[in-house]
């Protein structure tokens, strides 16, 4: 197994929470906006907090667009943590405004149909019987989540593991080298961890 990770610094992302909980998996973890490097690493993680738009902002600020659409389409393991994940999608719509996503998996983020906003705490996950992420983990295994905004719908090609907060939306999903969690691994401890060590073993 390699070990080799790049944690995109691209200013918008939960970075040092995220080296620390890559390195206790037994990453060897490089923090970076450079591109060659992100490129030639075994495993890219592209974090993301915040707003959607302004996440892609970042994104194309320092020339990553490609890059990350070139890996997944190559199959080529990369890790995507909350808006981190969202961005993946063909575009998410946040106080009205439209904003196109990275588009490797087909679908959109929209605000969640949720009581109370944001939805943020503990939560179970429904895994995908041939999910890689949630493999050896309980189905009463709970996730750390802060949002409101998710995708609900995607292709069928994606496996895809859901959540229920005021409706069900995706908590996490696999496609092609693109795993993705809507949750934050780097604060669910020893389940998040786990979790971890799960995309490591694809590296």
């Amino acid at each position: 197994m390699s070990n080799d990770v790049v944690v995109l610094d691209y200013g918008f992302g939960n970075i040092r929470s995220a080296h620390r909980a890559l390195e206790r998996a037994g990453a060897q973890v490089e923090v970076t906006a450079d591109l060659e490097r992100a490129a030639a690493c075994d495993g890219l993680v592209v974090p993301g907090v915040g707003a959607f738009a302004a996440c892609m902002a970042g994104i194309d600020q320092i020339g990553a667009r490609e890059l990350i659409a070139e890996r997944v389409r190559a199959e080529r393991p990369v890790l995507g943590i909350c808006v981190g994940a969202q961005i993946m999608f063909a575009g998410g719509t946040e106080h009205g405004q439209h904003s196109t996503g990275i588009g490797v998996v087909p679908g959109e983020v929209t605000e969640l149909h949720a009581p109370i906003r944001p939805h943020m705490g503990w939560n179970t996950v429904a895994a995908h019987p041939d999910s890689v992420l949630h493999r050896g983990l309980d189905a009463d295994t709970r996730f750390y989540f802060v949002h409101s905004y998710a995708a609900t719908a995607t292709d069928p090609q994606v496996r895809v593991s859901t959540c229920e907060y005021g409706e069900r939306f995706i908590a996490s999903f696999e496609y092609a080298g693109l795993c993705a969690t809507q949750f934050h691994p780097e604060k669910s401890g020893d389940a998040g961890a786990e979790l971890l060590a799960n995309w490591m073993r694809l590296l």
